[in-house]
């Protein structure tokens, strides 16, 4: 009987084991699970001129190449002048461009035997290009606000969940020309499931400050982004909205529209650059602004502050209509309960019987 019964317990242990295993699987699986997150790029002041085409020839592929890096960075010069003074200027030479240039990002390239196909980002030294451009590299920010991007798709909200292009597109976007000092979460980690869409519904500002003190945000910003597909392959229409603070106040909204699946990616980057307007706009207008319930500041209390309370409390307490209480001594107090007694040194008055004739 204790045999059959240590092989029943022992059955049930051995069924139990992998189900606390495949548990203990799935609570892994929801911190780790697929690749999710997507760090930030560094946003340095560099300024930056984006979708530069270029199309050229050489003697051999290493040739072509380099011509084309060096016709994007004319053209980029140019551009940038124009962005900023609102008119052509001087063109400068290669190699006074090869000294303020940061960095080439190839966004898209064709190579072939003797030709050169690309659209490339060029990225100018802010230091070196400014004092060329005339322009100052300090700018005045907003506070840190926490970006908190949700993807709408299928009717299914998602943050950090899983990779989407708009988390991607907020990754990639320069915020160094921006006034909106952005925090970007990369979603890793544990990341995942202590920023979600449910986050928007939340108003308590104890759980809004500690999740804000651990990136060192003042408030959230949350921009929005519903992806509709009119029907697979064909148009897609992407509705964005920007809101920000534990309240959810809305700030703004437009709608783009592409005509198939390949082109949401673009979708994304332009309505990244399109809500950082409305940011701005915003920030601007004093309509966004870090929600003072979130910030917990210690009261500074100063000497001579003291000293005014302790004097209005004196002043407060003393009453001048009011008579003080006579305080008697101990003489005094005797004295009113035992009459005094006649004294030696103290004349008695005679009566007439007494006084002689």
């Amino acid at each position: 009987m204790m045999l059959k019964m240590g092989g029943k317990w022992f059955g049930i242990a051995a069924i139990g084991l992998p189900l606390a295993l495949i548990g203990g699987g799935i609570v892994v699986a929801q911190i780790e699970g697929p690749k999710r997150g997507i760090a930030p790029i560094a946003s340095t002041g560099d300024f930056e001129v984006t979708g530069v085409s270029v199309n050229v020839s050489g003697k051999n592929a290493f040739e072509a190449r380099q011509k084309g890096w060096e016709e994007a960075q004319r053209l980029a010069w140019a551009a940038l002048w124009r962005k900023t003074h609102g008119a052509a200027g001087a063109m400068l030479s290669d190699s006074t461009l090869d000294g303020i240039v940061a960095a080439i990002v190839v966004e898209n390239e064709q190579t072939g035997p003797r030709r050169y196909v690309a659209k490339l980002s060029v990225l100018f030294d802010r230091a070196r290009a400014g004092q060329l451009l005339g322009v100052s590299g300090i700018t005045q920010r907003s506070a840190p606000l926490l970006l908190l991007p949700v993807t709408y798709s299928a009717g299914a909200p998602t943050v950090f969940e899983q990779r989407t292009s708009w988390q991607r597109s907020w990754a990639k976007f320069r915020t160094a020309d921006s006034r909106v000092d952005y925090v970007r979460p990369s979603g890793a980690g544990g990341e995942s499931l202590l920023l979600n869409a449910g986050q928007m519904d939340r108003r308590s500002r104890i759980w809004w400050r500690t999740i804000l003190d651990q990136f060192g945000a003042a408030d959230v910003i949350i921009p929005i982004a519903r992806i509709e597909r009119q029907w697979p392959g064909g148009p897609v229409v992407g509705r964005f909205s920007a809101r920000y603070g534990p309240d959810n106040k809305f700030l703004g909204s437009f709608t783009l529209r592409t005509g198939s699946s390949a082109g949401i990616a673009a979708m994304m980057d332009q309505a990244v650059v399109r809500m950082d307007q409305l940011f701005q706009t915003a920030l601007a207008d004093g309509r966004l602004r870090a929600d003072a319930s979130l910030v917990l500041e210690k009261e500074v209390v100063e000497e001579e502050e003291l000293e005014t309370e302790e004097e209005e409390l004196l002043s407060s307490e003393i009453d001048p209509n009011i008579e003080a209480p006579v305080i008697q001594s101990l003489d005094d107090v005797v004295r009113s309960i035992v009459p005094e007694s006649p004294t030696a040194s103290a004349p008695v008055p005679a009566t007439p019987a007494q006084q002689r004739p």
